[in-house]
């Protein structure tokens, strides 16, 4: 089974313009995502997707493979859809550019979903972890999804779900983490399939899937997305970086 990690980067950003060239510990963001992501020894190729001529540039400088999308996708699972048909691949892992403290161990166990998957009854897979703090449930920003009893994703919503009206139930919240682990069918069909009612009116790409019927296989998780999305966050990840290092 290939493996192969994709890792979309895109320039703009509305709260931290062109991040991801942002130096951290000396180097760009994108280019800590890219060595976390080759340390972990897990993938049989690794490419950078990215529509900036100004990522490109620096990709290339310190030979780091990238594909250079059209600029027009509204989300990463589009950007790097657009190369899945000539990936040779059987699975492959989209990791956030803006994350260069991904979790391995989840990675690994993503992975093995896949390998012992025999039947193929999996389309893609991802995280989830729980949310306790009732402000965190509420905080539309942070997606929470619902899962059946075999894990599998029945919805995902920026609204706290389930909604608890009978206040004797005991119920479990979880908040999505967006690293997905596609079959590389899955991400073609996501790239040839339109938006749904439900997409449009959650602004949650991955409803895009269950919306066309696809399998999701969620797997809890207790390590949050780190993810860097501004200076301040910047900042933290500096302090980050530095503490895993001592």
């Amino acid at each position: 089974m290939k493996v192969v990690a994709m890792i979309p980067a895109r320039y703009d950003s509305s709260r931290f313009p062109g991040k991801l060239l942002k130096p951290l510990a000396g180097k760009p963001i994108i280019y800590r995502t890219y060595q976390a992501v080759q340390h972990m020894n897990l993938f049989d190729k690794i490419y950078v997707v990215t529509d900036s001529s100004e990522i490109q540039k620096y990709l290339e400088e310190v030979d780091v493979p990238i594909l250079r999308s059209r600029e027009t996708h509204e989300c990463g699972s589009d950007r790097l859809a657009e190369f899945a048909h000539q990936i040779d691949a059987d699975i492959i892992i989209n990791v956030q550019g803006d994350e260069p403290f991904t979790n391995k161990a989840d990675i690994r166990r993503l992975i093995e979903l896949f390998k012992k998957d025999t039947d193929k009854h999996i389309d893609l897979a991802s995280l989830m972890m729980p949310l306790s703090v009732m402000s965190s449930i509420k905080n539309p920003n942070n997606v929470k999804v619902v899962v059946n009893k075999q894990s599998q994703a029945i919805y995902f919503s920026r609204h706290p779900i389930p909604y608890l009206r009978d206040q004797s139930t005991s119920v479990d919240y979880f908040k999505h983490v967006g690293i997905y682990a596609f079959r590389k069918q899955a991400l073609i069909d996501f790239y040839y399939s339109p938006k749904g009612k439900l997409e449009k009116a959650e602004a949650i790409e991955c409803i895009r899937h269950i919306e066309n019927g696809k399998t999701i296989q969620m797997l809890e998780t207790d390590q949050p997305g780190i993810g860097i999305d501004t200076p301040e966050d910047l900042t933290e990840a500096e302090k980050l970086w530095h503490k895993k290092r001592e």
